[in-house]
């Protein structure tokens, strides 16, 4: 896996992965940006968001389970001193589908959390990682 990171400007830079996507990454006004894009920590965080949840939908899927979305709440806090590390990472679910069990949902979060979620586990190893969940039956 290669990606590619290009300085456009002030604090500004595009990063480009080998699979052809690119992302505007930016900083804030006060530290010289023009809040183009998302921070380069949010992104760490948008990518566990997105490996997380790919994970626990497949493993529904693959149970046979009839979901039909999956949103993840993220909340996170830093350490004040550099570097500032995520310190607590919060990744609540909500799963829509219909007659989802509990149980499926928490073993397929358990079950990424655990063994699947590279990014969430390489993040573990500073944060304490906790997660939550709902479930909403689809119409």
């Amino acid at each position: 896996m290669k990606v590619r990171l290009k300085w456009v400007e002030e604090v500004s830079f595009l990063a480009q992965s080998e699979s052809g996507h690119a992302v505007l990454m930016d900083g804030p006004p006060e530290g010289g940006g023009r809040n183009l894009g998302p921070r380069p920590m949010e992104m760490v965080l948008m990518g566990t968001a997105g490996c997380a949840t790919y994970d626990v939908i497949h493993i529904l899927r693959k149970g046979r389970a009839d979901v039909r979305d999956c949103v993840v709440n993220v909340d996170a806090e830093r350490a004040a001193e550099d570097p500032k590390v995520f310190t607590r990472i919060h990744l609540h679910f909500t799963v829509t589908g219909r007659a989802l069990k509990p149980e499926q949902v928490e073993r397929a979060i358990k079950l990424s959390a655990e063994k699947y979620c590279s990014a969430s586990i390489m993040l573990g190893k500073t944060a304490e990682i906790t997660h939550g969940f709902e479930i909403v039956e689809a119409a």
